[in-house]
């Protein structure tokens, strides 16, 4: 299974990435919402998860230009964010991410779990 992480902050990036490669998953990075749609539609992974406060283009945008392309609008999103406001939230649901976990109540057991649930499951 493949996931992309698209997030700024080099501590998430690492620690997800080692996390997820430890059980398996191909991880891919990205820096900010730009590299993170190249690297999409290349990669074309299985999950993205998002941060949304990001250089060049924020997560939001990013969830706009997935919601307008028929092939890359059906891999689920999961929002990671330190954004923690309901409109915040309900902005990032409306365009078209499955779920929306804060960064600053973390646990990584229900984090994985959450993730997990998203992902195709095994043929």
């Amino acid at each position: 299974m493949k996931i992309i992480i698209i997030e700024d902050d080099h501590f998430f990036q690492n620690f997800y990435s080692i996390k997820l490669k430890e059980l398996s998953y191909q991880v891919e990075i990205a820096n900010d919402g730009q590299e993170g749609m190249d690297k999409i539609k290349v990669f074309l992974p299985d999950l993205i998860l998002l941060d949304l406060i990001m250089p060049v283009k924020d997560g939001f945008q990013v969830l706009e230009e997935l919601r307008s392309d028929p092939i890359l609008s059906k891999i689920p999103v999961v929002v990671f964010s330190t954004l923690g406001q309901e409109s915040d939230i309900k902005k990032a649901l409306d365009l078209g991410a499955r779920d929306y976990i804060n960064k600053s109540f973390f646990d990584f057991d229900l984090f994985l779990k959450r993730v997990i649930s998203y992902l195709p499951k095994p043929k």
